[in-house]
């Protein structure tokens, strides 16, 4: 059995940070681990604490008062569940809920906005992670109106593959089309013309991506942009002796 190393540079943010601003925030950072469901916080609740995930992949989505909901965004290694707290606003309208189990790192809002009002290399980094972040719900919001539901879910695969270290994904069909906002038998066809042509392997609650190349043939140009977006505004990381 591998054992897994964690190391909060596996997180995109954390690990782009200078030496000393990341020194100062290594001590309040809290390995966490995310299971497959779990709700980080509710709309309009008080966000506390922020996390950065490492393996697992956060969906921000709005649940209307009927009960449909429909993913804003995805959150992995790149990102961070919590701006809201950096915006003053303190609260979200959204919800935050684990898609893929996996860790994250905790950390205190407290300890999070000390940092974040000295004005450093965080501020600049998390404003424009901010950017990124609204440009992905945009190109959401444009691509599941303009957009077929096969390449919907081409671009939701593709930007979960980029999140996870293995090109399996542990999740049920029923749960890719919440995220989607779509019914479950809208889901059902387009991943089976996805696998009658060799580009996905489908398995109660496995989707194993066998053709990534086939995949981007198929896909809306939403997910070059927003690859392309968070490539301009989120620097690379530094290497730190134990990273891995």
């Amino acid at each position: 059995m591998i054992q897994l190393t964690h190391n909060p540079s596996q997180n995109q943010l954390i690990g782009a940070l200078p030496k000393e601003e990341f020194e100062r925030l290594s001590p309040y950072l809290q390995l966490a681990p995310l299971a497959l469901g779990a709700v980080l916080y509710e709309p309009g609740g008080r966000q506390q604490q922020a996390y950065f995930p490492t393996t697992a992949i956060v969906s921000l989505h709005y649940v209307t008062e009927a009960g449909a909901s429909s993913e804003l965004a995805g959150i992995g290694h790149e990102g961070m569940v919590g701006t809201a707290i950096l915006m003053g606003g303190q609260s979200n309208a959204s919800a935050a809920m684990v898609h893929t189990a996996g860790y994250a790192y905790r950390l205190d809002r407290q300890a999070l906005m000390q940092e974040f009002e000295r004005g450093g290399a965080l501020q600049k980094l998390m404003l424009r992670y901010t950017q990124a972040l609204m440009t992905q719900i945009s190109q959401t919001a444009v691509c599941n109106r303009h957009h077929t539901l096969e390449q919907q879910l081409c671009r939701w695969l593709l930007s979960a593959l980029d999140r996870v270290p293995t090109g399996e994904l542990t999740m049920t069909q029923e749960l890719v089309a919440n995220m989607i906002g779509v019914r479950r038998e809208g889901i059902t066809e387009a991943a089976g013309r996805l696998q009658v042509e060799g580009f996905i392997r489908y398995r109660r609650g496995h989707i194993t991506v066998l053709d990534r190349q086939g995949l981007e043939g198929r896909v809306c140009e939403c997910y070059g942009v927003l690859r392309r977006e968070f490539t301009r505004l989120l620097p690379q990381t530094h290497p730190r002796p134990g990273d891995s």
